[in-house]
């Protein structure tokens, strides 16, 4: 396992995918070849500003639960994957859940395109938990990271 920086933050790189078997995107390009892509599964968006956003990311994969997690051009705002229907219910304040629909079904990489245009992974598919975020856990942990967030604030 080594530590490598991207786009600004550390992760560690394992070389495995979380569930214990080699990515096949990984395999591929090791092997010279283009990995299958599926099309992106339909899904929902949760977002929130970058600051709590980056905090529950960090919640989420300390518990490996963090689903895909997009990132706007401006960095002003995550979004996290999470299963459809979820926007029907979702009432966190601060944040704001729509459904999206997924774009393309042959995208010729190793990692699909975001389902939204003007965005980039924070958390590509491939180095994800789960296909989508839990909407309960993501609940639990955007409510630490508020928590986390005001706690620093009043102590400076």
């Amino acid at each position: 396992m080594r530590r490598v920086q991207e786009e600004g933050f550390s992760v560690w790189e394992t070389g495995v995918s979380r569930g214990g078997k080699e990515s096949a995107g990984r395999a591929a390009g090791r092997e010279g070849r283009t990995a299958p892509v599926a099309a992106a599964p339909p899904c929902d968006l949760v977002t929130v500003p970058a600051r709590q956003g980056l905090e529950a990311v960090d919640i989420l994969r300390l518990r490996d639960g963090v689903g895909p997690v997009l990132h706007d051009g401006a960095c002003d705002t995550l979004g996290f994957l999470v299963p459809p229907g979820t926007a029907d219910g979702w009432d966190v304040p601060g944040s704001a859940c729509t459904q999206t629909s997924p774009r393309g079904s042959s995208l010729g990489g190793a990692v699909p395109e975001p389902p939204v245009q003007g965005t980039g992974w924070l958390v590509p598919p491939e180095g994800a938990y789960a296909d989508a975020t839990d909407p309960v856990v993501l609940r639990a942990a955007l409510g630490e990271a508020a928590r986390t967030i005001e706690a620093v604030d009043r102590c400076q």
